[in-house]
């Protein structure tokens, strides 16, 4: 039978329990006896039990809901009004500067403050002017691809629409999408482009023009100047691509027809200038009249490294843009509305095509002027306005490292050897080329091997020690591995900067701005289409109505319908590529990348 105890004897607690009643431990606490029935005490905690599990589980639960309704909230922010933070949404006049630094990834910036450091004589912690701008990151896959192309990426920019590979302002129906450029024209903005590419090329024609693919550059310079659905939506362009403009019976034509779109420009208002001597007769921008079109080079802008050997031929990316946002802004004086520009570091993405570690640095310091000039203008000018910067993608998988030899690195790399460098390797091709091709030719190879050595590596790259097998592989090319391939991993092993493709990488890019406070929608981590958003909330213009008026008309101006077998909204998947690299045809299929540089490699 059970051992039966006093009724008055203490009820010991169990050693195993982890709850105690509250007047049980202040008895501990004070020494004084509780006297409580056994029952009391163990009704009391129960229902304290049940008190505190329903207060958790409530809680518990009301989390769960805010933190779903806050995700779905930052899921679907591009969708709806993007939450503008100090000062709130611009009202009235104001001004829109939007940069593109092509093919400029987050080691971009590295290298080229290294290099600046050690140019300039610079200490550590001294920086570019990009560098005090940064405020946040942009995810840039498209429809068809998670690595992007300018097409596709600029698309996302203009139209704030995802697209595919290839498409300029056309959506994966082969259908037109309004582009910021185009409503902000509508709107009574003034609207402008600079490049040191072709105007042509993919990210200006994404603003102004609409077609299934990029290469179609013959018919983006139709729509640039004017022959178009909406009619001429561009008030200035700056930059190259003279020779889409020009007729075929024209020397220095690219063109496949014999149409004279300078005639048609002139006769659709514009005036047009092609020299240096007439962008000087601008006055950096007083005299300018719009709409303007200047195109200063037949195809594209020279690198920088070598453009400021030439400076009384071509204008500088900086010089473009003073001008442009000077006659833009006089342009606006007595409007009610302001400008929209694109700006382009274009050739960024081409040094990083052609794995060229010199032509990059300096392609992104003169990115850097130009983005100084833009925050100058912007302090100085009466209308408020907004400067917002970002990458369509980055181009050659740059890494501010390499390993030479099997053997364990050293953790370095050398900008001293870039700052030898006084041209690029496309520079250097194309001497190399006309030496072959003239003189050279029957100069036996130990001459060869001279003139190589002296005129190319030492004066050209600052290079004093190249083995024959070097020299040799110059002198014997193939178009699967050009000239400027092998003059740029010449100067990269050196370097040790390293490279992991002549195409473009799926890294994430940066976005930089005037100020957080003015593009506040931008900080942190968001999809390149965000930004087209933004570019189109703060001038408070409506794309969606562009969208359709171009979408009333037939689609035979956008050029020939892609074939049913081009991807244009699913990713791609794994077919034994890495087997065509062993086959040695890999560079042969990989030079059909569009980026339109103009040398060999692409």
């Amino acid at each position: 039978m059970p051992r039966e105890e006093p009724l008055l004897a203490p009820r010991q607690s169990s050693e195993h329990s982890s709850i105690r009643h509250e007047d049980e431990e202040d008895a501990l606490l004070t020494g004084e006896r509780v006297a409580r029935s056994d029952d009391q005490r163990r009704g009391w905690g129960f229902w304290r039990q049940i008190g505190l599990f329903t207060w958790a589980l409530v809680a518990t639960v009301a989390v769960i809901v805010l933190a779903v309704a806050y995700q779905h909230k930052r899921l679907t922010q591009h969708d709806s009004q993007p939450t503008w933070g100090p000062g709130g949404k611009p009202t009235g006049k104001r001004n829109v500067i939007f940069m593109v630094s092509d093919g400029m990834g987050p080691t971009s910036l590295s290298l080229t403050r290294s290099f600046r450091q050690l140019e300039l004589g610079l200490p550590p912690d001294d920086t570019l002017v990009l560098d005090q701008h940064h405020i946040g990151t942009s995810r840039t896959r498209s429809t068809s691809s998670l690595v992007t192309d300018s097409a596709a990426g600029a698309t996302a920019f203009s139209c704030g629409i995802k697209s595919y590979n290839g498409a300029i302002s056309v959506l994966s129906d082969h259908s037109p999408c309004g582009t910021v450029l185009e409503a902000a024209h509508q709107a009574g903005y003034k609207t402008g482009l600079v490049v040191t590419t072709r105007i042509t090329d993919a990210t200006p024609a994404c603003f102004a023009s609409h077609v299934n693919l990029r290469q179609y550059e013959d018919r983006i310079a139709e729509q640039e100047i004017g022959d178009h659905p909406l009619g001429r939506v561009v008030d200035l362009m700056l930059g190259g691509g003279r020779c889409h403009f020009l007729p075929n019976t024209t020397e220095g034509s690219c063109r496949g027809d014999d149409r004279d779109l300078i005639k048609e420009a002139e006769a659709n208002g514009f005036h047009y200038i092609h020299s240096r001597k007439q962008f000087d007769g601008l006055s950096m921008g007083k005299d300018a009249k719009l709409p303007l079109l200047g195109l200063f080079a037949e195809r594209d802008i020279p690198y920088e490294i070598d453009r400021r050997h030439v400076e009384d031929e071509y204008p500088s990316l900086e010089e473009m843009t003073r001008t442009a946002l000077t006659a833009l802004s006089k342009a606006t004086e007595h409007s009610d509305k302001g400008f929209f520009i694109m700006i382009e570091g274009s050739r960024i993405d081409h040094a990083g095509h052609g794995n060229d570690p010199a032509a990059q640095v300096h392609e992104v310091l003169a990115y850097d002027k130009a983005f100084a000039a833009v925050l100058k203008f912007l302090e100085e000018d009466s209308t408020p306005g907004v400067l917002v910067s970002t990458s369509d993608h980055e181009t050659g998988g740059l890494a501010a490292a390499r390993q030479l030899h099997k053997s364990y690195p050293d953790y370095k790399w050398l900008p001293e050897v870039l700052a030898k460098a006084s041209h690029s390797s496309e520079y250097l091709h194309a001497k190399l080329k006309e030496y072959l091709d003239g003189k050279g030719k029957k100069d036996d190879r130990a001459t060869q091997r001279a003139y190589i050595r002296k005129q190319l590596l030492e004066k050209g790259l600052g290079i004093d020690d190249a083995t024959d097998a070097e020299v040799d592989s110059l002198i014997e090319t193939d178009p699967v591995w050009p000239a400027n391939y092998i003059f740029a991993d010449i100067i990269s092993r050196r370097a040790q900067v390293g490279w992991t493709t002549h195409g473009h990488s799926a890294v994430d890019v940066n976005i930089y701005a005037s100020s957080t406070k003015d593009a506040w929608p931008l900080v942190g981590n968001h999809e390149n289409t965000d930004v087209g958003a933004f570019l189109a909330e703060y001038l408070d213009v409506d794309v969606r109505n562009v969208t359709k008026q171009l979408q009333q008309r037939s689609n035979d101006w956008l050029g020939d319908p892609l074939g049913a077998d081009v991807r244009v909204d699913q990713l791609d998947t794994y077919h034994g590529e890495f087997k065509r690299g062993l086959a040695g045809s890999y560079f042969i299929d990989s030079m059909s990348c569009g980026c339109g540089s103009t040398d060999h490699s692409h």
